[in-house]
């Protein structure tokens, strides 16, 4: 028999209505969610426990790595084979990510939710966790890391994105493309992804920023930043990495003041690289701006957050996060 964990956290796919709010809430149990699917494989044996039933908007760093030590928790049980983490989409692959870097296990941790509510007839909630548990019961699936399950697509957590606000295929790899997908119920990987050692940490760093560029920007939010007290900063800037120069003067000193400053780009696709002057990236990386390689902005917090929260020494960020960002 296998053993697959559910833990669920809230958002839409454990939503309905409420008459109380007047609007749609999370409120709908793990268990309830089990029982709506129906007879699933006869050797999988799921079973269900509640972390949380929140909308995954109202979910920040702090609680985001409890559940990241939980799903670790649960997966060193011997019995378990896998987990799936039922979480709202907003910021799912947030969380996925955080437990792609936190998570010791080689055993599936698997993302996935809805577009539709739970008082949708159509809602995609049902299928979309038959899958994630196929996928977390699955031997090889294990190695992978966190992975986000959704709309018979597997996507690895590094990766994944959610690319619409309603549509039910939200979630893409835009830079390179999903792991596989599950048709027919049977679960068919194409490619694997190689996977770093696990970031051990009693805890996360809030206070890291993101920072996204546009035309003219000045350096009004870098500094507001670090008067706000930021422990780190990521700046999601143009192209291959380059920003303002008021944004790159506010950078500097930032760093100057022992502030870690990532560098990702605001474009969907492709990877930051120092090559424009004149307070472009080059400036940007001769003051000690660490360039994210195809991290995107969201991703790079998480993990200067991590990487912070765990205590690590400046040389040791620059390194965990251009190794990671490759």
């Amino acid at each position: 028999m296998t053993h697959v964990v559910v833990l669920s956290t809230g958002g839409t796919i454990a939503s309905r209505y409420s008459a109380e709010h007047a609007s749609v809430v999370s409120n709908v149990a793990g268990g309830e969610l089990i029982a709506s699917l129906g007879p699933l494989a006869p050797d999988v044996e799921v079973k269900t426990e509640e972390f949380a039933n929140v909308g995954s908007y109202r979910i920040d760093l702090p609680m985001a790595f409890r559940l990241g030590r939980r799903i670790d928790a649960i997966l060193a049980e011997p019995e378990v084979a896998g987990v799936v983490v039922t979480h709202g989409t907003d910021t799912m692959e947030e969380s996925a990510w955080l437990a792609d870097l936190a998570v010791r296990s080689d055993k599936p941790a698997v993302f996935t939710g809805a577009q539709l509510h739970a008082d949708e007839p159509d809602s995609d909630g049902p299928r979309n966790l038959a899958d994630a548990i196929r996928v977390a019961a699955c031997d090889e699936a294990r190695g992978l890391g966190a992975l986000i399950v959704f709309g018979q697509e597997i996507h690895a957590a590094r990766d994944a994105t959610k690319t619409h606000a309603s549509r039910l295929g939200t979630f893409a790899s835009a830079e390179h493309g999903k792991l596989g997908e599950v048709d027919a119920g049977r679960v068919r990987l194409h490619r694997r992804t190689i996977r770093h050692d696990p970031i051990a940490a009693d805890g996360i760093e809030a206070r890291v920023d993101l920072i996204k560029l546009v035309m003219g920007s000045d350096a009004a939010f870098v500094r507001a930043a670090v008067a706000n007290g930021a422990r780190g900063l990521v700046l999601e800037a143009f192209g291959r990495g380059n920003a303002t120069p008021e944004v790159t003067e506010a950078a500097v000193e930032a760093i100057g003041r022992g502030i870690p400053v990532a560098v990702t780009s605001r474009s969907p696709q492709g990877r930051v690289e120092p090559i424009y002057g004149a307070g472009g990236g080059s400036d940007l990386a001769a003051a000690g701006a660490i360039f994210c390689g195809d991290l995107s902005g969201i991703k790079a917090r998480i993990l200067l957050a991590l990487l912070l929260g765990a205590g690590k020494d400046p040389q040791e960020i620059r390194r965990q996060m251009r190794l990671r960002g490759d």
